[in-house]
């Protein structure tokens, strides 16, 4: 009777371990804009889902005339904004001028009222400006993933010394691809890739560079290679198979490529730095390195504990980088996964730790050309 008592203790004393930290959030909209029309959904988008601003789960419901959901964070801080279920139609200031993102610190059981000024689908539509160089093509607006049964645009930048010459070139692949190279396409700015190796002074360092595009219905979905309590299936495993048994295939049949791994690399921010992290350790083959930008741990537990067989199997580089302005998880989950791979594996690492740097396209643009730098320079 006493091994019973104290089991029952023990089982009580985790769950209280388990609970301890989650808050009950209540977000009410309290005024919405007057040409506002009572049919359509509102949602909830931030730092605790992924950003994906049309998901169910996080669409507001009625309360005696106001939009309303509650939800359980943990203690942190969190980032969010408010959409009618697209980024093109978020809260916005005058004129459609983007809100910034709003924060909030849970340390207990929260009610935040909230005015939303504007909706950005209010105005006008001004043509948003291309800024593709011209060498970035588009290989196939609807590309197939069969492994998926879906579709998705495939970018590609190709080194200005392309057309002139017969050398083979690294290729890097990277996720988020409406967000690598033209701001009209992108949903916050884009990280300006192009720009950035145009400018490159020393053609040595040239690379051809894939990018991939999200669907924000599948994005947390594709990029997790778990399943996960609030978001459903992990797709990681097949995505990933498409970009090594579908899309690569494809790059390496119809352009001049280096095909072993070492010349083969996958950057990606947030849950795309989550799977370009995960690509190393699935395929430690087929790709020599990785741009891990502000990886998104928290939605996969399972990731920050490594396996020391796979992390041996790692003889690549790494590159980790996150900023302090972001989640307070962001910066100990990253550090964490480095120390251990550290300690398994002969990867070559950096960790970057900005203090300004932000979850966003800039502090990512900002960033890309140090990697990238480092990425062609270290052995």
């Amino acid at each position: 009777m006493k091994k019973i008592r104290i089991t029952v203790s023990l089982v009580l004393l985790l769950s209280c371990f388990q609970l301890w930290g989650q808050h009950k959030v209540t977000f009410i909209i309290s005024n919405l804009p007057p040409y506002h029309q009572g049919s359509e959904e509102i949602y909830l988008a931030g730092s605790f889902n992924g950003w994906n601003p049309g998901n169910e789960k996080y669409r507001f419901k009625t309360n005696s005339g106001h939009p309303t959901i509650s939800i359980e964070l943990q203690n942190g801080s969190y980032e969010f904004k408010i959409t009618k279920g697209s980024w093109d139609k978020v809260e916005s200031g005058n004129h459609a001028f983007p809100s910034e993102n709003r924060k909030i610190l849970v340390d207990r059981d929260t009610i935040l009222n909230i005015s939303i000024e504007h909706w950005s689908d209010h105005f006008p539509k001004k043509p948003r400006e291309h800024t593709t160089s011209k060498n970035v093509h588009i290989i196939d607006s609807a590309s197939y993933i069969p492994q998926l049964n879906r579709t998705r645009r495939i970018w590609i930048y190709l080194p200005a010394s392309y057309s002139s010459s017969r050398k083979k070139y690294p290729v890097l692949y990277m996720q988020d691809g409406q967000n690598v190279f033209d701001e009209a396409s992108s949903g916050f700015g884009e990280w300006g890739v192009d720009e950035a190796l145009d400018t490159l002074k020393n053609k040595s360092q040239e690379m051809i560079v894939v990018g991939v595009d999200n669907d924000p219905v599948y994005r947390i979905n594709e990029y997790s290679p778990y399943d996960m309590e609030k978001y459903g299936k992990g797709e990681g495993d097949a995505y990933l198979d498409f970009l090594v048994n579908t899309l690569q295939p494809y790059i390496n049949k119809h352009y001049r490529t280096r095909k072993c791994a070492s010349h083969n690399y996958i950057a990606g921010s947030s849950m795309g730095g989550l799977i370009s992290f995960y690509a190393l350790i699935k395929y430690p083959k087929k790709f020599g390195g990785a741009g891990v930008f502000s990886p998104a741990f928290w939605i996969t537990p399972q990731l920050k504990n490594i396996d020391p067989k796979k992390a041996k199997k790692i003889k690549g580089k790494i590159y980790f980088f996150a900023g302090q302005q972001e989640s307070d998880s962001m910066v100990p989950d990253m550090l964490s996964v480095f120390e251990q791979m550290h300690k398994y594996s002969k990867a070559k690492m950096k960790t970057v730790i900005r203090a300004q740097g932000k979850h966003n396209e800039a502090t990512w643009r900002a960033e890309f050309p140090l990697f990238y730098k480092w990425l062609t320079n270290s052995k």
